[in-house]
């Protein structure tokens, strides 16, 4: 009879253990956040490679032959419009000179006894006139001396920056042989290439002033200070590229940039109807991005997208996801491929908004 108590008690207590075990079953459930693209109208700011041009960039050549005299200017400095730079030996200019004066001096006596006869009815009409053509060619040439000579002066035709000499002291130069190059740095001009969807984008969907205003990082990655306008576009596309070349002007008053420098222009670029995730809900293999996507069955399953734009904590799809798809967003390390698991929905507006940064 003492079996029948015992064998109650040991009935009790595994039912005991088994409503314990029951319990931490349904207590190691786990729960995985899961969400959707959020499909909005958003902007981003991208960057393209660009490089960056003097206002004003010009080769200072010499335009007469000669040996180089005087170097008024050293490499490097800034000079002021009208500023002498290089002086190319005169003596043979000056000696040509004189010599046509000389000979406009003797054409112009002709000249006048001529009128004087002319007015007496002395001589014809048409050997005064010979003699006016004789002058007048003679104060042509004179004026022609007066101009070489002035072309072994050569001065600045605006300020600038000199670049390195490209002859020293005493070289003979030829008549358009390179001396220098000069820099008007009070401006900038910028260059970059837009493909031709962004620039539709650009013209379709963008107000004037927001494509205009850009930005641009230098090669150091700073943030030049000071904000530029896009104030020319090129007619025509590059066939070759699909891009087409934009040109924005910095003002540079400090003078920290110069002629032949590379960075980024940085335009704030419009897409429409954008799906977008948090970057937290992705993975990468071999340098592809990947989400987990859970379907009907609660089953999840890798998907690879494509990215459109980047922005702080969220990525813009541009292929690999629809608005309804539901993606895992957190627990990515703990799951596997075709693993059931126990889905918890949230709105994306309220994923969204939990980021710490997001670009209206």
């Amino acid at each position: 009879m003492k079996r029948i108590p015992l064998f109650l008690s040991l009935c009790t207590v595994l039912w005991a253990t088994s409503c314990a075990k029951k319990e931490s079953a349904k207590e190691e459930v786990t729960e995985f956040l899961v969400t959707s693209p959020l499909k909005k109208d958003t902007t981003v700011a991208k960057d393209y490679v660009c490089q960056i041009h003097a206002i004003q960039h010009i080769e200072m050549r010499a335009l007469e032959k000669g040996y180089l005299q005087k170097i008024y200017v050293d490499e490097g400095q800034s000079v002021r419009q009208g500023q002498p730079m290089f002086q190319i030996m005169p003596l043979i200019y000056n000696a040509e000179l004189q010599k046509s004066q000389a000979e406009a001096n003797y054409v112009g006596i002709e000249y006048k006894n001529t009128k004087q006869l002319a007015d007496s009815n002395i001589v014809s009409k048409n050997e005064l006139a010979l003699a006016k053509a004789k002058f007048d060619k003679a104060k042509a040439d004179v004026s022609l001396a007066q101009t070489h000579l002035k072309f072994t002066s050569i001065s600045a035709p605006f300020s600038g920056i000199m670049d390195h000499f490209q002859v020293r002291l005493g070289s003979l130069v030829n008549e358009g042989d390179l001396l220098t190059t000069l820099s008007d740095n009070s401006k900038m001009w910028v260059y970059f290439n837009v493909p031709e969807a962004e620039y539709l984008n650009f013209k379709t969907h963008t107000q004037k002033d927001n494509m205009t205003h850009v930005s641009l990082v230098m090669a150091n990655n700073e943030l030049f200070k000071h904000p530029g306008l896009v104030q020319t576009i090129e007619a025509d596309f590059n066939n070759e590229t699909g891009n087409i070349a934009f040109r924005a002007t910095f003002p540079n008053p400090e003078g920290l940039l110069r002629h032949g420098e590379t960075g980024n222009v940085r335009m704030t670029v419009p897409l429409k109807n954008a799906l977008i995730i948090p970057q937290k809900a992705t993975f990468e293999v071999l340098e592809k991005k990947y989400v987990y996507v859970v379907d009907k069955n609660n089953v999840i399953r890798s998907r690879e997208i494509t990215i459109a734009a980047e922005l702080p904590h969220i990525f813009a799809i541009k292929s690999g996801l629809n608005k309804d798809d539901r993606i895992l967003l957190e627990g990515l390390r703990q799951v596997k491929e075709n693993e059931k698991i126990h889905p918890k929905f949230e709105n994306p507006e309220a994923v969204i908004s939990h980021l710490s940064l997001y670009a209206e």
